[in-house]
């Protein structure tokens, strides 16, 4: 009896133990799948403060996208493709987005080096020049002896000469001030300014700012082909974490997508974590994105950048003479790890 009885207890024994090693066993499987402490800590710049056509990355926060990749994300807001550009580039943050366009100018023309595109956002450039009924700009040529604002790194600044050669106007007729992200609206409302750098998809927002009717001169209708929005890193951890950047991509556009199937939820969401945001205003700029973000191929996949319309833009700007030098559609964007088509 004694004899069963120690039988009984060595085997309860083992089993306990054995529990106890597959517990253990499970928590280590738990840190090396990317859950808790073996999270990557990044930074994500938006591209221009926080509004709804950037709600996205809030989006891949909340809903555990980047989590589930491996990452935990802080998000701060962005102040342009400049100011993107060198705050990634020095390190202070890993990922953001700039206007493809605008980042050809940094490239070609030697103000910005070391980063990459890895995926694109929008299809199409949303960048234009805002500004309200009452001003009397309503065309191109209406510009010229006119006040505009915008952040001194902003593509729709940046890019402004380009613009004017093709529509026609002289843009040394414009004057520029310098303002910030998140009150170029309230500068426009103040009527300090005739009208603001600024994407297509701010119309809702603009219109609740300043309670009057905006009126948008986009960019990309005397400009085709140009890309709009793309995620960028540096050379040196597109280098050195090349399976990092593609995880984070996928994590990332996988919030591009649920944003836009989404609008309403996407903008409280932003709501949520950034003050000022009007929810109504957010959900109408991603709802005029949507046009944007998907390719006119319907069988294109969500993020891809080809090589053969990236050469156009850098033909186009060269031939307005915005380029001084000559690039390649491979110096700007890794294709290795951007979304295939």
């Amino acid at each position: 009896m004694r004899r069963l009885t120690r039988s009984v207890a060595a085997a309860t024994m083992a089993t306990a133990l054995a529990l106890v090693s597959a517990c253990s066993s499970g928590s280590d499987d738990d840190d090396a799948s990317g859950v808790g402490s073996s999270l990557e800590q990044v930074t994500y710049l938006t591209s221009f403060g926080n509004f709804g056509r950037d709600a996205y990355a809030w989006v891949a926060k909340e809903k555990g996208f980047f989590k589930d990749a491996g990452f935990e994300v802080e998000i701060k807001p962005g102040q342009g493709t400049g100011a993107v550009i060198q705050t990634i580039v020095g390190g202070q943050a890993q990922f953001g987005p700039i206007d493809l366009t605008g980042g050809l100018l940094q490239l070609g023309n030697g103000d910005a080096k070391d980063f990459v595109a890895v995926a694109a956002i929008q299809q199409r450039t949303m960048a234009a020049i805002a500004t309200v009924e009452g001003t009397g700009i309503n065309t191109p040529k209406d510009l010229e002896g006119k006040k505009l604002a915008d952040t001194p790194g902003s593509v729709v600044r940046n890019l402004f000469p380009t613009y004017a050669r093709m529509a026609g106007i002289d843009y040394e007729k414009v004057t520029w001030v310098n303002g910030e992200a998140q009150t170029l609206m309230g500068t426009l409302a103040s009527g300090s300014v005739d009208g603001i750098g600024q994407f297509v998809v701010g119309q809702p927002t603009i219109e609740a700012v300043t309670k009057k009717k905006a009126v948008l001169l986009p960019y990309s209708n005397v400009m085709q082909d140009l890309y709009g929005n793309v995620l960028i890193t540096s050379k040196q951890y597109a280098s050195e974490k090349p399976e990092s950047v593609k995880k984070f991509t996928e994590a990332l556009l996988k919030g591009l997508e649920y944003a836009l199937a989404n609008p309403q939820e996407a903008a409280e969401i932003l709501a949520k974590n950034a003050e000022a945001v009007n929810p109504a205003a957010a959900a109408a700029e991603l709802q005029l994105m949507a046009g944007y973000v998907r390719s006119s191929n319907s069988g294109t996949a969500l993020g891809t950048l080809d090589s053969g319309r990236v050469a156009k833009s850098i033909a186009i700007l060269r031939g307005a003479g915005a380029l001084k030098s000559d690039l390649t559609p491979d110096q700007i964007i890794d294709f290795n790890l951007a979304p295939k088509a």
